[in-house]
């Protein structure tokens, strides 16, 4: 929790404000048992009905004080609390940002939106507490046992040795159950992670009726989390009666030996029921005191695995600004470039292997290969969303890791495979990556990647608001729409993974003839499994088992190398493949 004391410096006068208004409260509640004492022991006790009549008034006053007190703590505490929490929630955001695809292998992102939601209200829920009920059950504790003592020294000497086994008592309790919060949290982290893939993926589990057992493997992760929970819900549970069992002993104890005082005429009898008032308050004092020890060393988990994430320094390193030399992108050299993903080891681990090629403004490169071959790697290493293990990415000369991380993503427009969509208009998200963008430039882009003729169709056009990753749209119209969105910034380096996947053949040729002038301003990285998508290419490199089995235009590759033969005659069949022999010899 300390690690996160920064947070509290915007908003420091709530944080002495609130404490100040519940010690407050806590001094006019220690009032009371003592005017009740001076009732008993000048009114009832001497028959004296103004003395009842003024001190009754006088406790009625204390307690209109304690509750103004405490409901101004509770607006202090309730601001300063939401706040923090806000600004955590916040810093986390931005720094998830930060993160690259090995950092977020890292954590997960089960486990990152667990640390955003539960943790982040824990550790809200436990400032809240530190402001309020910590400062008042530990005041009130001590206040009590202090006006015992001036009370009676000997009856306050019981009390506070029973409280000193009471303590001994918890600290064994809470050293045990830290463990037990930690497993609860790594639990939740798993159900999370499971909720997170099972509702990605509900299509596949209708298609296929697998609902059935996929409702079983969320049964066995949540008895998990419901074992985790319980176990350490025993341990919180024996808190209670512990201190209620050691706390009624302790008050028999006081009465029995308080009477005989009494009978002694030792002790007045409005001074024992105002000691008795008081071991009544350590007593409340003490169970709330119990259980908000174990909240916080549940919340304390929950801090450290937030601060954990806010604490991560990037692996990936990033420059602080560019260097002289300006950058046009002109040319892109891949040299001698070797990928592993993080935490494997090994030639025999490596993804990619000894990669080299050049491409220049204006070239088409086209990579081919079965799936598994290395080819969504070998273009996510362009923007740097992995960094290279061996060898080096140069662009115009420059290696990539020498160009601050935003300004090199900036020169790339990038079409993944999956064509993510986000909740909104479908002019927010083609202008996802310029939000400055006109509607004209918007509904230029949207032209040239084929999707204005359907767009325009929808009842609100460019309005039309898409549903959670674009759910109300098919495939094909999915991938136009992230063309649109990486045509619209007009990028020197174009990046096309399978993007025209799910697109017919006749709109996949209106597109390419579409991009034919956009490509001569730009550097083009095209995935495709059809040939007939990659025979016009300046460059195919053709790809398998993570090293270049062949490079070339397709005239020279349909000579040269027989992994894009075997290809080419899996899509046109042998016939084909007769004819293009003959025809070239």
């Amino acid at each position: 929790m300390w690690g996160l004391r920064s947070y509290i410096k915007p908003y420091w006068k709530y944080f002495i404000l609130a404490p100040f208004f519940m010690l407050l409260e806590v001094f006019f509640d220690l009032l009371q048992p003592l005017l009740a004492a001076h009732i008993v022991n000048a009114g009832v006790m001497e028959r004296d009905f103004n003395v009842i009549r003024n001190t009754g008034l006088a406790m009625v006053a204390v307690a209109a004080l304690s509750l103004a007190s405490g409901i101004t703590c509770n607006l202090f505490t309730s601001r300063a609390s939401q706040h923090f929490g806000a600004d955590i929630r916040e810093a986390l955001f931005t720094k998830i940002q930060t993160f690259s695809f090995e950092d977020m292998d890292t954590f997960k992102s089960g486990s990152l939106i667990t640390r955003l939601t539960n943790d982040v209200t824990q550790v809200q829920g436990l400032m809240q507490m530190l402001l309020q009920r910590l400062v008042r059950s530990p005041s009130l504790l001590i206040g009590s046992v202090i006006m015992s003592l001036i009370i009676n020294f000997k009856l306050g000497m019981i009390l506070l040795i029973t409280l000193i086994i009471l303590v001994a008592v918890l600290v064994g309790l809470i050293r045990f159950s830290i463990p037990l919060f930690n497993n609860i949290q790594a639990r939740l982290d798993k159900m999370n992670m499971y909720l997170q893939e099972n509702l990605a993926g509900i299509r596949v589990v209708k298609a296929f009726a697998r609902s059935d057992y996929e409702t079983a493997r969320f049964a066995a992760v949540n008895t998990d989390y419901t074992e985790a929970s319980i176990k350490a819900a025993r341990w919180m549970a024996v808190n209670s009666p512990i201190v209620t069992l050691i706390m009624n002993a302790c008050l028999v104890v006081i009465l029995l030996y308080g009477g005989n005082l009494v009978w002694a005429e030792s002790v007045q009898v409005g001074d024992l029921v105002a000691f008795t008032n008081y071991v009544v308050q350590v007593l409340s004092s003490l169970l709330m005191v119990t259980g908000l020890l174990m909240q916080m060393a549940q919340a304390n988990v929950s801090a450290m695995r937030v601060s954990e994430v806010l604490a991560m320094e990037p692996k990936m390193n990033n420059p602080a600004r560019l260097p002289e030399q300006t950058i046009a992108a002109e040319h892109v050299k891949f040299e001698r470039v070797s990928f592993a993903y993080p935490g494997t080891a090994g030639a025999k681990d490596l993804i990619l292997k000894d990669i080299s090629f050049e491409a220049r403004r204006g070239e088409t490169v086209a990579i081919i290969g079965s799936t598994g071959a290395g080819k969504s790697t070998l273009v996510q290493l362009i923007p740097r969303l992995y960094d290279v293990t061996a060898g080096s990415i140069q662009i115009d000369g420059i290696d990539i890791r020498q160009i601050p991380v935003t300004e090199l993503r900036r020169r790339i427009g990038m079409i993944f495979q999956d064509s993510f969509l986000f909740t909104g208009t479908i002019r927010d998200n083609i202008a996802f990556g310029k939000p400055d963008a006109t509607m004209e430039e918007i509904i230029e882009a949207a032209k040239l990647a084929q999707a204005h003729e359907f767009i325009a169709r929808l009842p609100d056009g460019y309005d039309s608001v898409l549903g959670q990753r674009g759910i109300n749209l098919s495939g094909g119209q999915k991938q136009r729409i992230a063309i649109a969105r990486a045509l619209l910034i007009q990028p020197p380096i174009l990046i096309m993974d399978d993007s025209t996947s799910a697109l017919d053949l006749v709109t996949e040729k209106r597109l390419r003839d579409a991009l034919r002038n956009l490509m001569k301003n730009s550097i083009t990285f095209m995935i495709a499994q059809r040939i007939s998508s990659v025979m016009e290419a300046d460059t195919i490199l053709v790809m398998e088992n993570g090293a270049i089995a062949g490079m070339g235009t397709h005239e020279e590759l349909m000579k040269t190398c027989a992994v894009y033969q075997d290809i080419y005659r899996s899509q046109f069949g042998e016939r084909e493949m007769l004819y293009v022999e003959g025809k070239s010899s």
